[in-house]
């Protein structure tokens, strides 16, 4: 399975309590139908052939295929097995490059020839390349090259280069709202979940559009069903507060554990509180330690007064399951235990 890729850091801090207070700032290809199988014959100067169109048609329709997609694809005959033939390629270099990009697989880190792979499978189409390419151009500072492989990428459909359009234009001096929205929402219908996290926040802070809560909310729960972290604990906060959609105690503490559960650390000390408001003692430790180590200052007291009424023993076994939870970001299958002491 490849990597998800992250797109370029922009100012897109989470939504604080209360969120009224806070506001200042695949696509279809033409795979062969079995109907086909059954129409007449017809001569064999008419038969259309996948691998003979014209590379550019070739890159829109594939340009932004896996490599699930290119296996699928390069199984369904032969003439599309050589047309992606360059793509299969592309994904080895793929591959190579995230290798010396992250120092796997053996091999040390090494940017340049991260970016060498990632150029050259550019040059065979590969829109995930672009992308890649273009993170390395950011990280480096050389934004207008960065820029110009996040567009080649959008305008062949792919919604991660699309989404790290957008938040280029909202970089711009000054922001280019217009475009950065456009490029945003498309990503967004794409499925992009972090598109449709940077998309809610637009709406909601009214940048570069009017401000539109019930809009927000939309975008910021698909941005959570789509495991975007940030949206899970923003969720979290309209069903807490009517925000955007109906008030919702079950679905705020819900979105909340999840967010917590993922790592969030203002989710991790809220989701603690709530756990010791309700006298689950040890588990909401384990909570407002991560959140501590997070560095959310208000967990400390809390915590404390939490670790003064447990013993010895239990205070040692709640703080290595603090210590466990780095490794698995669920702590359902950690805390089960805590009923013992």
């Amino acid at each position: 399975m490849m990597e998800q890729r992250t797109c370029p850091s922009i100012n897109d801090s989470t939504v604080r309590t209360p969120l009224k207070a806070s506001v200042s700032s695949i696509r279809s290809i033409p795979f062969c139908s079995p109907a086909m199988a059954s129409e007449p014959a017809i001569s064999s100067s008419h038969v259309a052939d996948f691998s003979a169109l014209p590379y550019d048609i070739l890159v829109k329709i594939a340009a932004s295929f896996n490599f699930p997609n290119v296996q699928a694809a390069s199984l369904v005959c032969r003439s599309w097995s050589e047309a992606v033939r360059p793509l299969r390629e592309a994904i080895l270099l793929l591959k190579w490059g995230k290798r010396f990009k992250h120092g796997r697989g053996g091999v040390s880190p090494n940017t340049e020839k991260a970016l060498d792979s990632f150029l050259k499978a550019v040059a065979l189409g590969s829109t995930l390349a672009m992308v890649d390419a273009g993170l390395i151009y950011w990280e480096r500072g050389e934004r207008s090259k960065a820029i110009a492989m996040f567009q080649k990428a959008a305008e062949l459909g792919d919604p991660a280069g699309q989404c790290n359009l957008g938040i280029s234009y909202l970089q711009d001096d000054p922001p280019n709202s217009k475009e950065a929205l456009k490029w945003l929402y498309k990503a967004s219908f794409g499925g992009n979940a972090r598109a449709q996290y940077q998309l809610a926040l637009c709406l909601h802070r009214g940048q570069g559009i009017d401000s539109n809560m019930k809009e927000s909310a939309k975008w910021y729960l698909k941005a959570a069903e789509g495991g975007f972290v940030r949206a899970m604990y923003n969720i979290a906060l309209c069903y807490s507060f009517g925000e955007g959609l109906n008030h919702s105690h079950k679905l705020a503490r819900k979105w909340m554990k999840q967010a917590a559960d993922h790592g969030h650390s203002k989710a991790q000390f809220e989701h603690g509180v709530a756990l010791f408001s309700k006298g689950e003692m040890m588990k909401a430790v384990v909570y407002l330690e991560l959140a501590t180590r997070g560095g959310e200052r208000a967990a400390v007291h809390v915590k404390n007064v939490i670790l003064q009424r447990l013993s010895a023993t239990t205070r040692d076994h709640v703080m290595l399951l603090a210590d466990r939870w780095l490794a698995c970001p669920n702590l359902d299958f950690l805390i089960h235990s805590l009923n013992r002491f």
